[in-house]
Order: structure tokens, then C-alpha cells, then sequence
């Protein structure tokens, strides 16, 4: 009893000497949330009801709708928008990477949560993971049923990403989607379903799940533009841009009509990605106005509406004048164009970023 007594002693003294040291040895990671809007701050009439408003909720109430949420990190909020994710905004964009980076830069979070309607989500994750340069966790997660749902799938989403963002086992692996308990890289997940709880795939799988409140990771992942562990290098640097260059999506289908991409040209875009057919393909009347873009010096790269396999130098009638995507959607071959034209509208160096 003397030894156990003179034990608890010691530890008591030494968690008192770390406190007065100013020793955060003890303290909950600080996590900050960034609420846009959408289904998880949506609100219906009634509990069975499938019509709703989206981004009807503060992010205050979002949080409140949690319980444990506050025991497993140190919460703080920012409402950085409340609409739905079909009506994000390049300013959106833009402000959010500037937060998140103001963030970290100034060690005010070890992680940050962004709650994100589900329709442009994977595309805000993406366009995060190629601008961001830190190495502490982003979990972007959201809802597909309103918080007035009889089973509202948002306040477990939101748990689980704060328990993602706030794990040590996160570090390092970039921009992240949790969803429905599942946990995937930036980098390659979709929606895959308009309106399942389990809405969103990758091509490679995921990268882990949360198992009682605790990321377990399955896919040894890190980010690609890691030069060192944890020394974050990403490909652009956007810090001084207040516009991104335009960048549209033209689809091909049978006998499709060359009026879309006669219109884009004419609005003067930048760059046009072509959703294809099977490998990125399109019909006459298209790649004789594709020629016309390029001529004017509108980068054009090939993707495919085919959600796997990707477009490669093996597509048919394939020009190096015209990059293709690779494993990339139409709408993440968007993200990447536009970024890649803030460096250089040279073909060939496009197609070296989509390869790397």
C-alpha cells in the first residue's frame, strides 16, 4: 500500500509540475470546424419527409446535434458559408483554402473538419488536397439525409471526421472524405450514388473506416507531394490568386452537337475538358472544333463519363496537342486543368502533371 500510495504521489506531482511548466502533454487536440452548408445543415418538414431545404442549420447547431463530440477534441467554429454544394463558388474555394492554411500557419488547429454538401464535394476535396501544403489531417464530411430525418446520417458523419481529424494516425495523409463510417484519400473518391447513405467510392478503395470513435487505416497512404515525411510540397501554389482560370466541360454522346464547345470557345475559356465516350472518345464534329480551340490556344485535355478504366495515350486518334486525363473524372480533370494553367499552357507539360 506505502509503494502504491508513494507511486500515485509521484504521478500526481509530475501531471502538477507539467501544468505549471505550461506541458499541454494531457490537452485534446483543437479541431476547428468550417461549415458551407448543405444536407447535414438541411431541414425537411417532417421526419419521413424526402423533399428538403438544404443549409437551413448553423454550424453551432450542427455541433449541438453531436453528443461526445466536445469529450473526444477541443471544438472551435467558423460558418464560412450556408448554402448548397451545387452553388459553390470559386471565392469559396479560395477563402476556404486561405482559412484552413491561416489555420495551421498559425498553429490555432491540429486538425480541421469541413462539413460540405455532398454534390461538389469531392471536387472541393480535391482541389484542397492540391493546395494545401500541411501535413495536419482534412476531413471533409457531410450528410445524405437532413438533420430532421428519422435516421439522419450527420451527426455520426461529423463524430466520426472529428475523430478522424483529431487521430495522430492521421497525419500526413493529406485531404480526406469520411463518409458513413468510411474514410477516402482526396486524391480518387467520387459519389457513386445519388442518394445511399454509402454514396461515395474510390476506384482504389478506401483508405480506412472508423471503428468506435477511432480511424483504423487499411491503405498505407500519404500525400504524393510529401518530399520528406511530412515536409508538404504541393504542386501549386496559389496563395497570391484571387481567380482561377476557367476551365468548362463539354459532353460527348451520339451524334453530339459541336454548338457546347463552339460556345465555350467563344466565352473565351482557358482550358476545356472533354467528357468522352468509352476511352475519352468524340465525334467528328467535335474534334474539328477541339482543333479550332487549340489553334486559338484553349488547352484541351480528354476525360471519359466512363466512371472506370480512365483515358489513356492508347485512346483512339490520340494528339499530343490534346492531354488525356488518365484516371481522372471530367470533373477532377476540371480542377486539375485549371490549376495546372496558373504554371503553363504547354501540352506537354499538362500531360506530365496528369501523369504524375
Amino acid at each position: 500500500m506505502k509503494k502504491v500510495f508513494i507511486s500515485a504521489l509521484i504521478r500526481s506531482n509530475l501531471i502538477v509540475l507539467l501544468f505549471l511548466c505550461g506541458v499541454t502533454a494531457f490537452a485534446k487536440p483543437r479541431i476547428t470546424i468550417i461549415a458551407t452548408g448543405g444536407t447535414i445543415a438541411g431541414a425537411a418538414g417532417s421526419s419521413v419527409n424526402d423533399s428538403y431545404k438544404p443549409a437551413q442549420l448553423s454550424v453551432e447547431q450542427i455541433v449541438a446535434s453531436v453528443p461526445g463530440i466536445d469529450v473526444i477534441a477541443e471544438i472551435n467554429t467558423i460558418q464560412l458559408a450556408n448554402i448548397a454544394s451545387q452553388n459553390i463558388t470559386e471565392d469559396v474555394w479560395l477563402t476556404l483554402r486561405k482559412t484552413i492554411d491561416y489555420l495551421f500557419s498559425n498553429n490555432l488547429a491540429d486538425g480541421v473538419v469541413v462539413t460540405h454538401g455532398t454534390d461538389t464535394m469531392e471536387e472541393t476535396a480535391y482541389f484542397l488536397y492540391l493546395t494545401l501544403s500541411h501535413s495536419c489531417p482534412v476531413v471533409i464530411t457531410g450528410s445524405m439525409r437532413p438533420s430532421t430525418s428519422l435516421s439522419a446520417d450527420g451527426p455520426m458523419n461529423l463524430y466520426n471526421a472529428v475523430a478522424t481529424a483529431a487521430s495522430s494516425e492521421s497525419k500526413g495523409k493529406g485531404v480526406m472524405v469520411e463518409m458513413n463510417a468510411t474514410i477516402f484519400s482526396a486524391a480518387d473518391v467520387y459519389k457513386g450514388n445519388t442518394v445511399a447513405v454509402d454514396a461515395f467510392e474510390s476506384v482504389y478503395g478506401p483508405i480506412g473506416y472508423v471503428r468506435n470513435g477511432e480511424p483504423k487505416y487499411v491503405r498505407n497512404i500519404s500525400s504524393v507531394f510529401a518530399a520528406e515525411k511530412y515536409n508538404y510540397r504541393p504542386p501549386f501554389d496559389i496563395k497570391e490568386l484571387k481567380t482561377l482560370p476557367k476551365v468548362e466541360i463539354v459532353a460527348s454522346y451520339a451524334f453530339a452537337s459541336a454548338e457546347p464547345i463552339r460556345a465555350v470557345i467563344a466565352s473565351k475559356a482557358a482550358g476545356i475538358v472533354i467528357a468522352g465516350v468509352g476511352h475519352g472518345n468524340y465525334d467528328r464534329a467535335i474534334s474539328a472544333e477541339i482543333d479550332n480551340a487549340v489553334s486559338k490556344g484553349i488547352s484541351v485535355v480528354r476525360s471519359s463519363r466512363i466512371p472506370k478504366g480512365g483515358v489513356d495515350k492508347n485512346a483512339e486518334e490520340y494528339s499530343e496537342k490534346v492531354p488525356v486525363c488518365y484516371n481522372h473524372s471530367p470533373q477532377t480533370a476540371r480542377i486539375l486543368l485549371m490549376l495546372a494553367l496558373t504554371q503553363t499552357s504547354k501540352p506537354k507539360d499538362i500531360q506530365n502533371l496528369f501523369e504524375q
